[in-house]
């Protein structure tokens, strides 16, 4: 191979056994559109957001481990009067976040509390994402929301808001979102006539009465109603597709069913933008949707998405669009609203797509200089709301002041750590780069600010980060952190209860998560984050530390501490897309060539359980398979079930698993923890994950364990482990990207070996796939808040 290192020759004689008695299908099987059967896998994995359409990558599981699909609207076609007071919520939701801006633009004084209005905007912002109960009256009214509605929507944002668990220890004042809930446990309990109504719906529609439960916990206790009189809501329960959808409305409405339905059309634009979400985007192009709503036969996509709008269903952003929401709506939205803006957008969707407040030209500018007006986006009010307060809270940790205390620190300091002391000191947002070695800056940095006095806190995206850390550091998750098991805890206002925070692996911060952070930051502490800004990016939507690197509204510190080694030499010259050919003595990398899938299984089985403990004294427990999705015949289903077979065979009797088994337990979408089963009860599977006893209930054992001797690249960002086997098929080639083997290839520390089946496609990754672009917000929002305070990093 022309890229090979060096070859590994000593396996078994005899044909490659193949694994395709393990395998199952690359994504759900096609089902009868009358007959909605969802895929109940769900786990954080969405290979597809940083690559092609891989054939193993599955969209039904994606979809569930995301918390959801569509916030569609009520059966009821709405009254003109109705549609006007939605229009008119909207407009104060936008008045009440610009006066909160209004209010915090001046320069930040320590002790300073929110108030009034912007009080009122956070509380609500807090409880949508808890799922605690939202006072109405703080956002005006929704005459046209649905039943429930907003219980389901707060039960799509909670895997993304938070850990596994609440802490109840936390105090009554802190934040709502700071403890949601994540478990799907803890979700609203429906008394069973509830159910046993939405049972009966759905055996009347043709769907599957197992769905019962689902539905009833997505819908509320009228979901039975709502089903009734709006079918489509269906497409609210994750997994479910449009089509399935279609048959099971055909079957309830009859004649009275067609494609262009008002509420199948509220609910497809919801739908879609929930899918987009699953991609990383927290808007689409209102141009966009419309295209793929005529692809799913929407007779009038334009009205379908006016009509969205004005139930509510969705927001729309761009400077003026809101004028046009009267009888001028149409004709301003067809134009793609050209007449009415002022605004001009130089970076298009790569800025976010969207010309906002700050974007207009100076006085006297003549307007066809300023650029082509901003695409009209469309985003659902969860990653709204989200990137809205994300932004606030930026901005106000940019005008943090300096503190000239830590200059005692910074002389002190070893070189590489001095640089990003003076920053944090000066600045109240400091980004920081690097890969694996410059992990140890940050962790200075706390260490010397400590000795200050300073309340400094390390956190790290996943247990096996904050393990890979000297103890000394202190390291706690983020999921702990923020819901108290872990860290200092809060204060009496519901802050965190430190002065410096540092944030690791921050490219994995999405920005539902992002946001509930940065709220939770007490006025004058400071935020470092920091991270390698060649691996993926974070599984659930938005693309925070990409979108702060790209706007350059405060320092940038790089690290100059290089990985070591043959892999770090090899995973450098990815990061500047050059697949190199590396010196490796030691056999640090090597290249297994394959012909087919089955061979690829069954030496990445090999090297696991033989070749890699022979050479290098490294266990088949600390020896991490990547691949690129869960399907196809070298997914990790596959390769899971031929490497229980090597290393612990049984009969599977707890629902497919045996104690000792390794698994990957998915508390929250972006989140995995890694284990091994010890037994199951009548309250569920019981698992080790590193020491902490966990209990899945048996209704979640099936979307939220897996085996997890392999893994996929998103599920393994954030992780490292003493060695790692890359496992490339050849129809893995279309869900390779520069990012993906970055990641992939960047997971093992003393040993890589690639299983290699993909021939030109891996090089063609690295040097011309690069990450695929999202549609956020984030990145015109603070760049608009801190326009006369940008500055070069």
């Amino acid at each position: 191979m022309e890229h090979a290192v060096s070859t590994d020759r000593d396996t078994a004689a005899g044909a490659a056994e193949t694994a395709a008695e393990h395998a199952t299908a690359g994504g759900p099987d096609a089902e009868a559109a009358a007959g909605p059967a969802p895929d109940t896998h769900a786990d954080t994995d969405t290979d597809t957001v940083e690559g092609a359409d891989a054939p193993d990558a599955e969209t039904g599981e994606a979809g569930e481990a995301q918390g959801g699909t569509a916030e569609s609207t009520a059966s009821e076609a709405p009254e003109v009067s109705e549609a006007a007071a939605e229009l008119a919520a909207q407009r104060e939701l936008r008045e009440r976040i610009e006066q909160r801006k209004a209010e915090k633009a001046g320069p930040i004084a320590a002790g300073t509390k929110l108030s009034g209005q912007a009080a009122d905007l956070l509380a609500a912002v807090r409880a949508v994402e808890s799922g605690a109960p939202v006072d109405r009256s703080l956002l005006g009214p929704r005459a046209s929301a649905a039943p429930d509605r907003s219980q389901a929507s707060a039960r799509a944002a909670e895997p993304a808001s938070g850990p596994s668990s609440a802490s109840s220890s936390a105090p009554a004042s802190a934040p709502a979102s700071a403890s949601a809930p994540a478990s799907a446990s803890a979700r609203q309990t429906v008394p069973e006539e509830a159910v046993s109504a939405v049972r009966a719906v759905l055996v009347e529609g043709g769907a599957p009465e197992a769905l019962a439960g689902q539905v009833a916990a997505v819908l509320g206790e009228r979901a039975a109603e709502v089903l009734r009189e709006d079918p489509w809501q269906l497409l609210a329960v994750p997994g479910v597709r449009p089509e399935q959808a279609d048959g099971f409305a055909r079957a309830l409405l009859g004649a009275a069913c067609g494609p262009g339905d008002e509420r199948r059309a509220a609910a497809l634009v919801g739908w879609l933008l929930e899918r987009a979400a699953l991609q990383g985007h927290t808007a689409l192009e209102a141009a966009s949707v419309r295209g793929t709503l005529a692809e799913h036969a929407v007779p009038d996509p334009h009205e379908a998405v006016r009509h969205a709008i004005a139930e509510g269903a969705v927001l729309v952003f761009q400077e003026g669009a809101e004028d046009s929401f009267g009888g001028e709506f149409e004709d301003g939205f067809e134009g793609g609203f050209e007449d009415e803006s002022e605004t001009g957008s130089e970076g298009g969707t790569e800025r976010g797509g969207e010309a906002v407040r700050g974007d207009e030209p100076a006085d006297g500018a003549d307007p066809a200089e300023a650029g082509p007006p901003a695409p009209v986006l469309l985003g659902l009010d969860r990653y709204a709301l989200a990137e809205e307060s994300l932004a606030d809270g930026l901005a106000r940790l940019v005008k943090t002041g300096p503190d000239d205390s830590w200059d005692e620190a910074a002389a002190a300091a070893p070189r590489a750590a001095a640089e990003l002391i003076r920053a944090v000191a000066g600045h109240g947002l400091v980004l920081h780069t690097g890969g694996e070695a410059a992990r140890a800056e940050p962790v200075a940095l706390a260490g010397a600010t400590r000795a200050l006095g300073v309340r400094a806190v390390v956190a790290a995206h996943s247990e096996n980060g904050r393990d890979r850390l000297d103890a000394t550091a202190g390291a706690v998750t983020v999921a702990g952190l923020l819901a108290g098991t872990e860290g200092p805890g809060r204060d009496a206002d519901g802050m965190f209860a430190l002065d410096l925070l540092i944030v690791l692996d921050a490219p994995q911060l999405d920005v539902e998560t992002a946001a509930m952070i940065v709220e939770s930051l007490p006025d004058g502490s400071r935020l470092v984050l920091g991270g390698d800004p060649g691996v993926m990016w974070s599984a659930g939507a938005g693309r925070v530390f990409a979108d702060l690197l790209a706007a350059r509204v405060c320092p940038q510190v790089a690290s100059r501490t290089p990985d070591p080694g043959p892999i770090g030499e090899l995973v450098s010259g990815i990061g500047i897309g050059e697949l190199h050919q590396v010196e490796a003595p030691g056999k640090e990398v090597v290249i297994v060539p394959v012909r087919d899938a089955g061979e690829a299984v069954h030496r990445t089985v090999q090297l696991v359980a033989e070749s890699v403990p022979r050479a290098f004294g490294v266990d088949a427990g600390q020896t991490q398979v990547i691949t690129v999705g869960h399907g196809g015949s070298a997914g990790t289903r596959a390769l899971n079930a031929s490497l229980k077979q090597r290393l612990n065979p049984g009969p599977g009797r707890f629902g497919g698993f045996d104690p000792g088994d390794r698994i990957a337990y998915v508390p929250s979408p972006g989140r995995t923890l890694q284990g091994a089963v010890v037994s199951a009860d009548a309250d569920g599977l019981r698992l080790d994950c590193a020491g902490t006893a966990v209990v899945v209930p048996r209704e979640r054992v099936e979307a939220a364990v897996r085996h997890g001797w392999a893994l996929t690249a998103h599920q393994a960002a954030g992780m490292r482990w003493p060695a790692a086997v890359v496992v490339l098929p050849g129809d893995a080639a279309r869900g390779l990207s520069r990012p993906w083997v970055y990641t992939a290839f960047s997971r093992g520390d003393r040993h890589l070996s690639v299983v290699h089946g993909v021939d030109q496609a891996l090089p063609h990754a690295v040097t011309d796939v690069p990450f695929q672009e999202r549609t956020t917000r984030l990145r015109p929002l603070i760049e608009s808040l801190l326009a006369p305070a940008a500055q070069p990093g």
